[in-house]
Order: structure tokens, then C-alpha cells, then sequence
């Protein structure tokens, strides 16, 4: 990619950081019936997404590239992961997190790589269900639970 573009996103990306830490300091601590309040993934995203800015910052200011060289842009697999992405919206509360977030990452996956879908299939049902289990019974926070007709 470009240098001029990884430079450019970092600093936009750290500054969506710092404006996700900002909006969770505002929410509250806690909500009804959770141990883990609606402020801490927003709190840890927000960190991680500025963590991994100074990182790209930093790449790209030590990377040297003489040749900008252009690259195609991929407009089918943004288009199928934007719509992934609506259907994970749309679907959350309705079908549950854990088979929403499982369809959303395997789709995501397929996108990307489509020869290994044994392994997409594994590591998707391993995330959803390790992140349901971690986040509902260890942290006792609230996911939306198990479609009703299951």
C-alpha cells in the first residue's frame, strides 16, 4: 500500500481511538444485571486501535519506498464484507451473538481466503463461542442469548 495512505489512516485511526476512550469515559460504569459495564469494550478498543496506530505510524516512518506503485482496488470484497457486516447488525438480537458473530466471521473469512474453509469454519465457532463463554459466565456480563425457536 501506499505510504502516503498508511500515514494518513494512522492518524485518522488514532484519533477514532482517542474519541472512543473519550465516549466510553462517558458511559456508565455499570449496567443492570452485568459485572462488566457498557464502558469497557469501547475503553479497550479504543486502546488497542491507538496502540496499533503508533505502530503503523511508526512503520511507515521508518519504511522507505521509492516506487509508489498503484494497486487495484478490491471493490466485490468490500461490498460482501459491508454487507456481512449489515446482516451482523441487523441479525444480533434476533438470532443471538454467538451464530450472528460465527456467520459474520466465516463469511469475512471466505472473502479473504477462500481455499481454507475447514479452518474458517473452525476458528470462527472457536472465536464466537470462547467470546460468548469469556464474556458471559467469567466478566457476568449480558450478550444477546440463543434465538428462542433453538
Amino acid at each position: 500500500m501506499a505510504l502516503k495512505f498508511d500515514y494518513i489512516a494512522s492518524v485518522l485511526f488514532l484519533a477514532v481511538g482517542v474519541l472512543f476512550i473519550i465516549g466510553s469515559r462517558q458511559l456508565e460504569s455499570s449496567s443492570y444485571g452485568s459485572a462488566v459495564g457498557p464502558d469497557i469494550f469501547p475503553l479497550i478498543l479504543g486502546g488497542a486501535l491507538i496502540l496499533l496506530s503508533i505502530r503503523l505510524f511508526y512503520e511507515t516512518f521508518i519504511t522507505k519506498n521509492p516506487q509508489e506503485t498503484k494497486e487495484k482496488l478490491q471493490y466485490k470484497p468490500f461490498l460482501i464484507i459491508f454487507a456481512a457486516t449489515l446482516f451482523y447488525i441487523l441479525t444480533l438480537e434476533t438470532i443471538g451473538y454467538v451464530i450472528t458473530t460465527f456467520l459474520f466471521l466465516f463469511v469475512c473469512f471466505q472473502t479473504m481466503e477462500r481455499s481454507k474453509v475447514i479452518l474458517s469454519l473452525i476458528i470462527s465457532a472457536c472465536f464466537s463461542g470462547l467470546v460468548y463463554f469469556l464474556y458471559v459466565e467469567i466478566l457476568k456480563g449480558t450478550l444477546p442469548d440463543w434465538p428462542i425457536w433453538l
